[in-house]
């Protein structure tokens, strides 16, 4: 079973590349044509950076930022790239995040991204993985990181962070219940190569209650690594 998930996976993967060549590009976010991410769609992804903290945020959570909202444009943009192989919308995402993360070092005044820090992607299960055929967090951390070294800054992917244990499904879970789920699932790979500074930005797509940037913190800083800011392509707007 696992290696049909795979094979499906990547001919998804394969699929939608082809498609790419063959037909002319329609816009991610409201299906137009002439471009993956149309002018009005990129200035929804773009035009609103903003510090979006989960209410209620679970402990440990560092200062949290993203892009936009997780809706409209942004949500049918974010759920090609990641669930439907349109992998040529990783350089417009990873622009929205790079941009958000200058926006998010201005307004605080950050000494530490003065020095050397680490972009450290949450990682994906692997049985996710190999169902969607590619690492979506993973390619977006290799792009952001390039973005702000040509800003000028010493950022360095370190994907260095793996699951120890299964989690289940987080859909329709409580705040509560999804930090209980997610509790102790991560954690530094044994062997890893060490972090390449002190300091490590936390890199996502979506934020919704928090839980998963808390726990991924927790196994960073249980490592002796600083993580001071998280940053996702999207929020989703909590209801109460």
């Amino acid at each position: 079973m696992a290696k049909l998930s795979v094979a499906g996976g990547i001919l998804v993967h394969v699929l939608s590349a082809l498609l790419d060549l063959v037909l002319p590009p329609t816009c991610a976010g409201c299906g137009a044509k002439g471009a993956r991410c149309c002018p009005g769609c990129l200035a929804e992804l773009v035009g609103a950076p903003a510090r979006r903290r989960p209410e209620p945020s679970p402990p440990g959570l560092p200062d949290c930022w993203s892009a936009a909202t997780y809706d409209g444009a942004v949500r049918r943009a974010v759920v090609a790239y990641k669930e439907r192989g349109a992998v040529a919308l990783a350089g417009v995402l990873a622009e929205a995040v790079a941009y958000t993360v200058l926006w998010a070092l201005t307004g605080a005044g950050a000494s530490w991204a003065d020095r050397p820090f680490a972009v450290v992607p949450v990682p994906s299960a692997r049985r996710a993985r190999r169902h969607r055929g590619h690492d979506p967090v993973g390619r977006l951390a290799v792009l952001v990181a390039a973005r702000l070294r040509a800003s000028g800054m010493g950022a360095e992917v370190w994907a260095g962070l793996s699951q120890v244990r299964r989690v289940t499904d987080q859909a329709g879970l409580s705040s509560t219940e999804r930090s209980a789920n997610l509790m102790g699932s991560l954690r530094v790979r044994e062997g890893a190569k060490g972090p390449p500074a002190a300091s490590a930005l936390l890199l996502d797509d979506i934020v919704t209650t928090g839980a998963t940037l808390a726990e991924a913190a927790r196994a960073l800083r249980a490592a002796g690594v600083r993580v001071p800011l998280a940053v996702t392509v999207a929020a989703t707007r909590r209801r109460s």
